[in-house]
């Protein structure tokens, strides 16, 4: 644990501020859950909730199948980022941050399907040099928990229809996987 310095009161309601600085750099916005962890030394500790890595078993044999089935690299993001991949080097995408322009696709609730593998500049992961050639947000009761993703490989450059069906279905079953 890292200290940063910052002291702030509780206010008479039971509230406590986090600062605009934490916020922007741990990702937290407006409305996101946070888990408040308790331990026996007084430290009471925010951990941003993500209910798909509470599941992450299901997700990882979710990106398996998909994986199996269209021999194409699977990844499953939190709203923040890699909680399960499938054909692609474990490594590589583990823990992996969500890039901006995934973000922006789940903030803004669309769907990316690559129409030609030549004009192809969405990435999903930051740092990783691989583009997408599909990507779906999961929605849980209206609310965005993350996205699936098929990555650009040596066969794929493109969206066919039966990874788009496969792409929606598989987000829409972790969905009602988190929902329970």
């Amino acid at each position: 644990m890292k200290a940063t310095g910052i002291v702030r009161r509780i206010d008479d309601l039971g509230r406590v501020v986090i600062p605009k600085e934490i916020r922007r750099t741990m990702r937290i916005r407006e409305g996101d859950p946070l888990e408040i962890y308790t331990n026996s030394e007084g430290e009471v500790i925010f951990k941003k909730y993500s209910a798909i890595s509470e599941m992450s078993a299901n997700a990882s044999y979710v990106a398996d199948i998909m994986h199996k089935i269209t021999s194409c690299a699977v990844l499953i993001f939190d709203k923040d980022h890699v909680v399960a991949s499938a054909g692609a080097a474990r490594k590589e995408f583990s823990e992996r941050r969500a890039s901006g322009q995934l973000e922006e696709l789940m903030e803004n609730r669309g769907q990316f399907f690559c129409p030609d593998g030549n004009t192809n500049s969405f990435y999903p992961a930051e740092g990783v040099d691989r583009t997408a050639i599909a990507a779906v947000p999961i929605i849980t009761a209206g609310d965005v928990s993350g996205a699936v993703v098929f990555l650009t490989g040596e066969k794929a450059h493109e969206a066919s229809d039966m990874q788009k069906s496969l792409i929606n279905a598989a987000a829409q079953f972790l969905a009602r996987q988190i929902e329970g």
